[in-house]
């Protein structure tokens, strides 16, 4: 099976080290929906937005048999940190050396302040019950991109 994820086929299983002080797999997770948010970067002005976006709509997402996950190359101390400061009820997966972002295709070169970095585009994809990927969201912008995710879990 390849390592990559594709609209219309099965996920890889993958396992990553979350906040919680645990491992999260995604073959772990079959039965539920699964959103998983990749996000550039802990306590940024867009990641803050997007992450306390989807802790406004988690009992939707519970409701509609989902599970939220946000995904960064940051570190489990650095996720702890920002989920106590945001008050999320939601884990997040730590990616430092990139497998998810890789199964995913989610590093891009970007331009940061006239900088050319090499970092996360800020992406969404959302996996049914079964464990296929359904949809992808890449390039997200933060307004409104929470209720667009929440309205795909319920028609899947």
């Amino acid at each position: 099976m390849s390592k990559t994820a594709t609209v219309g086929r099965k996920v890889p299983d993958l396992c990553l080290d979350a906040t919680g002080d645990q491992r999260i797999c995604l073959k772990d997770l079959r039965g539920k929906h699964v959103v998983l948010y990749f996000y550039p970067k802990d306590m940024t002005p867009g990641c803050t937005i997007e992450s306390v976006d989807f802790q406004s709509q988690l009992a939707k997402f519970k409701r509609a048999g989902a599970v939220v996950l946000g995904i960064s190359r940051d570190s489990v101390a650095s996720h702890e940190r920002f989920r106590t400061k945001e008050g999320l009820r939601f884990d997040l997966l730590s990616d430092p050396e990139e497998r998810a972002c890789a199964m995913f295709d989610v590093i891009r070169e970007k331009n940061m302040y006239g900088k050319k970095v090499i970092g996360i585009e800020r992406s969404t994809f959302l996996i049914d019950a079964d464990g296929e990927l359904v949809r992808e969201w890449r390039k997200v912008k933060v307004a409104g991109h929470v209720d667009e995710v929440l309205e795909a879990v319920r028609s899947t």
